[in-house]
């Protein structure tokens, strides 16, 4: 059964990855999936290169097995990746990617900083990846929504107390619930739970899965939750209901806010998601490009790398997608006002004082799945079904102690790190 589950998984590999008559090369990617975005990294991004390449997107657990399939085939189609930090880490740790220290070197004097290409090492003495864009999440408000504020309240400090008597003022105003999450079959709920919630609530995202700091935190969302939109498990983006007026405020990824923001910046505020007990959580994201080894086109592969982080192709990437630059670059004076907005409020989450980050996963492999489903199983379970706290923080993390053990992922921040599998304490 598994000899003819690797032949099916090799045969639809090679028909989804089937090299194109004209032999462009291919560039896979998680990232910059939805049609807008991927049409702009064909039509803007990628002109100019004196080579064409096929731009392929993919979900994140179908990239890991199509690169699973690859190497165990020894049949390469894809020469270059592009994917979030944790994305990568489970390539590197295969030994399936090519070194890129020549490269990393002229781009640190082209003034990438030396604290992000360090992280694309991935715990490696060689360079495992280029940093190509970053992101994090922030929070954004239709300006109608501030007289609403509760008194004393700044909107670029809101603690998660502020943010329900926000949205109890604004319901009442209004005569519904004025606060959206991207709670949809392909929203990014799963990465508020384990980038901002929990690091705000309990300080770590694993061995807290479970504690009592834990608990009082699923008891304060419940509360937020009667302010927030029940039509929220149907966002995917919350720039759509945004920019429809469904609701006022809504938590996203950048990229995410970025057309109802750009749209109308006049009619915007963007800020800082709100602080826990333990501060402000906040997921930095950077995506990065790589080679896998046995790349068909390592020269050209190289040479799109080298296109994407130009300083001018790097402020295209802010303006169209709305992802930020890895090089040091003064944002122009001339940027898209949206874009500048979001900038904005990125600052301002990485400058909080009480700022906790909290870094993609890694260490995963293709599980990653399986770990954002523990924490959308506990929200619809304690949220949306109303079971017993204490009985599903249980029940949820020994599913999450089964699958650390499986994957063998030792804690990454905010967690503290250790030897072996990350504990749920």
């Amino acid at each position: 059964m598994k000899h003819l589950l690797s032949l099916a998984i090799l045969a639809s590999t090679a028909i989804g990855l089937a090299v194109p008559a004209t032999a462009q090369t291919v560039f896979l990617s998680t990232q910059l999936r939805p049609i807008e975005e991927a049409t702009a990294v064909r039509e803007e991004l990628l002109s100019g290169l004196d080579k064409p390449a096929d731009y392929v997107v993919e979900e994140p657990p179908q990239f890991a097995v199509r690169m699973e399939a690859e190497q165990q085939a020894g049949k390469h189609t894809i020469s270059l990746v592009g994917a979030l930090h944790g994305e990568l880490s489970p390539l590197a740790d295969k030994q399936t990617l090519e070194p890129l220290d020549d490269l990393a070197k002229k781009l640190a004097g082209a003034g990438m900083p030396q604290s992000l290409l360090d992280l694309g090492k991935l715990g490696k003495s060689e360079q495992q990846y280029i940093p190509w864009m970053q992101a994090t999440y922030v929070m954004a408000a239709n300006k109608d929504a501030l007289q609403y504020l509760p008194e004393g309240a700044d909107i670029n400090k809101l603690d998660y107390d502020q943010l329900i008597a926000w949205g109890k003022n604004m319901e009442k105003a209004t005569g519904a619930p004025q606060i959206g999450f991207p709670a949809g079959p392909k929203g990014l709920m799963a990465r508020y739970f384990q980038g901002y919630f929990y690091p705000s609530f309990t300080g770590g995202v694993v061995r807290t899965f479970k504690n009592s700091d834990a608990a009082a935190g699923w008891a304060k969302l419940k509360e937020l939750w009667t302010v927030v939109a029940p039509t929220s498990t149907n966002y995917d983006f919350m720039q759509e209901p945004l920019a429809s007026g469904e609701v006022m405020v809504a938590w996203d990824h950048v990229a995410r806010l970025k057309n109802a923001i750009s749209a109308s910046p006049d009619q915007y505020v963007v800020f800082p998601a709100p602080a826990g007990p333990k501060g402000r959580g906040y997921m930095p994201v950077v995506a990065g490009l790589a080679i896998p080894k046995g790349a068909p086109d390592k020269d050209n592969a190289t040479a799109i790398i080298e296109h994407l982080a130009t300083q001018d192709v790097q402020l295209k990437t802010a303006s169209l997608v709305g992802f930020f630059p890895t090089l040091n670059v003064q944002l122009p004076p001339d940027l898209d006002p949206g874009v500048a907005l979001l900038a904005g409020a990125v600052t301002a989450t990485q400058s909080a004082p009480d700022a906790v980050i909290s870094l993609l996963p890694v260490g995963l492999g293709d599980k990653g799945g399986e770990f954002n489903k523990v924490y959308m199983d506990a929200f619809q379970r304690i949220i949306l079904q109303n079971e017993p706290i204490d009985a599903v923080l249980k029940a949820q993390g020994d599913t999450m102690t089964r699958l650390m053990t499986d994957a063998k992922a030792p804690c990454w921040a905010p967690d503290v790190k250790n030897d072996g599998a990350c504990p749920v304490e």
